[in-house]
């Protein structure tokens, strides 16, 4: 009897100020599907909107992270529009999750293939174990990337390892993965959940105005289109803020601060 968990829909989960989406699909190493795009994009606007959440972590179910979108459902578009540019659908759930405010932490416990290998780029933090590797075979399947995708390799790895990535198209260990700065964190498989807790306990523990201004000015700056008028006001925000006059008095007091966003 097969003890497999059927195929779902990603799920979101919200523990306090921490919002956890799980990819449900374990038999097809969470290979994402048309209709799991559509929840994804749900998510990440209910995200933006809730400023009570302070962190996202994204997981997988199973022995993989996720094996990117189905390919064949691109191929149904392009057949169905045999002329001019097209949309990948993929692309803007990778974008919603870049954009997303708040941070984001990619818990990496096996395999990251296809466009999951962007996906997890997309996240700010990326801790995997021994078991994480990753296989990008575009070239091989003939697939030319989107371009949102190839300008995050290139911003987050640099071109050298972007072309090593597009052009070889060759399966990477934890360890290459690490080296090249695809993985901010290698732990024990056994250590991967405490250190994740970790970090979004330390992340959902931070000034909110703080966070969510400094991850936005360092992606703009990143992507080339920072906004400096928009950064002032954000800067005053947090000048302005009970959260600055409470992380100073705790400082002063030598306790933890209790930070309510605004």
């Amino acid at each position: 009897m097969s003890t497999e968990k059927p195929s779902q829909t990603p799920s979101l989960n919200v523990e306090g100020y921490l919002a956890r989406i799980t990819l449900r699909r374990p038999a097809y190493a969470n290979r994402l599907e048309p209709e799991d795009l559509g929840v994804l994009l749900d998510f990440c606007a209910r995200l933006t909107a809730d400023r009570t959440i302070r962190a996202v972590m994204l997981e997988g179910e199973g022995r993989h992270f996720c094996s990117g979108y189905d390919i064949r459902h691109i191929m149904s578009i392009a057949g169905n529009a045999p002329s001019g540019p097209l949309d990948n659908p993929f692309e803007a759930v990778v974008e919603a999750v870049e954009r997303l405010p708040q941070p984001t932490i990619a818990r990496l416990h096996g395999g990251v293939y296809g466009g999951a290998t962007d996906l997890v780029l997309a996240c700010d933090l990326r801790i995997g174990t021994p078991a994480t590797e990753m296989f990008m075979p575009a070239a091989q399947l003939g697939l030319l990337y989107y371009p949102s995708g190839i300008r995050r390799f290139t911003e987050r790895l640099g071109a050298r390892y972007a072309k090593e990535l597009f052009l070889l198209g060759e399966k990477l260990d934890a360890a290459r993965m690490l080296r090249m700065g695809f993985l901010n964190e290698l732990v024990a498989e056994d250590e991967l959940d405490a250190r994740v807790a970790q970090l979004t306990s330390r992340l959902c523990g931070q000034a909110p105005l703080a966070i969510r201004g400094a991850k936005h000015a360092i992606d703009a700056m990143a992507r080339g289109d920072f906004d400096l008028a928009a950064f002032k006001e954000r800067e005053a925000e947090t000048l302005r803020s009970a959260d600055l006059k409470e992380g100073v008095a705790a400082w002063t007091e030598k306790r933890a601060p209790n930070f309510q966003g605004r």
